[in-house]
């Protein structure tokens, strides 16, 4: 936050006012480039440092000015971690994230649009894209921001901009499953989930398994989990009793909405031990993701 030494001082609780304003939204850009609750928050106040010493005299639009400084400074930091993932243990998925866009995005249809770019599926495609082209798509695809915003917002012209976008949306549809977004229905296969998982019924939970199910478990080697996505109904299914068998005493499960979607909690000794989320499509589970990170439970010890 601002000192005595701080240029502006004299404004400094407008721009704090204004900072905050903004935040939700740069929070959302940073997330949605780097898939980490601490990388986004330490790009956030690396946006407000920028921001508190400007010349905020010369700034005319406030919002635009903190998402171009947000978008590059996420930019930056993405070429950093991609480094890092390359040498991560196991299966790579993004930080679960406490998610309530009802406020940010009212309207059904925008909703829709606004979840689906911060579901675990899509972000985990999104790995495969360029910074730059991450940067197109989330700010064109989750933000709405016009090929000519952005083009500013990169340094680029607004051919280039529509090139990458154009690009970047071929790779996510490519590559995105198609999962189902109703909430009742999520929340209904999540729960008979667990009671399958629970009881150790094998038959109960084939049932619920579509015929290309898998499931991807991250740990970063920090916690037990599987090192290698593992395929097919029969493999997810038994991995799941096998666990079940051997239950952690005292383990507690809540259901809540994480990246747009239900999910499981579990937590066990006071403390956040997994999440697992289900890829749901035409009534089947398509996709178990578990994270067992604890380096990625840190931001849901609350919950």
């Amino acid at each position: 936050m601002p000192t005595d030494s701080t240029p502006h001082t004299a404004d400094a609780g407008d721009a704090t006012k204004i900072f905050e304003e903004h935040r939700p939204v740069l929070h959302g850009v940073a997330y949605r480039m780097l898939g980490r609750v601490a990388d986004a928050e330490d790009v956030v106040q690396d946006a407000w440092l920028r921001w508190s010493a400007a010349d905020r005299t010369e700034v005319r639009e406030p919002r635009a000015f903190l998402v171009r400084i947000t978008t590059r400074l996420a930019i930056d930091r993405l070429r950093h971690v991609q480094s890092r993932r390359e040498a991560y243990v196991g299966p790579w998925l993004p930080e679960p994230l406490a998610t309530d866009v009802g406020g940010i995005a009212p309207d059904t249809a925008e909703r829709a649009v606004f979840t689906e770019s911060v579901t675990l599926a899509v972000l985990v495609v999104m790995e495969s894209l360029s910074p730059l082209e991450r940067a197109v798509f989330v700010l064109r695809e989750a933000f709405g921001y016009p090929y000519a915003e952005i083009a500013t917002v990169l340094d680029r012209s607004e051919a280039a901009v529509r090139q990458l976008a154009g690009r970047a949306r071929r790779h996510v549809e490519e590559g995105k499953p198609r999962f189902e977004v109703n909430a009742d229905r999520q929340r209904d296969l999540t729960e008979r989930f667990l009671a399958a998982a629970a009881g150790e019924d094998l038959e109960g939970l084939l049932s619920l398994l579509a015929a290309d199910a898998r499931l991807v478990g991250d740990s970063g080697g920090k916690a037990k989990a599987p090192l290698r996505i593992i395929e097919s109904p029969d493999k997810v299914a038994r991995f799941l009793v096998g666990i079940a068998k051997s239950p952690a005493p005292g383990m507690e499960f809540t259901l809540l909405e994480l990246n747009g979607g239900i999910a499981l909690l579990a937590h066990y000794g006071g403390k956040p031990d997994c999440v697992i989320q289900l890829g749901i499509d035409d009534g089947r589970i398509h996709t178990v993701y578990i994270v067992r990170n604890p380096d990625k439970l840190l931001s849901l010890a609350t919950s």
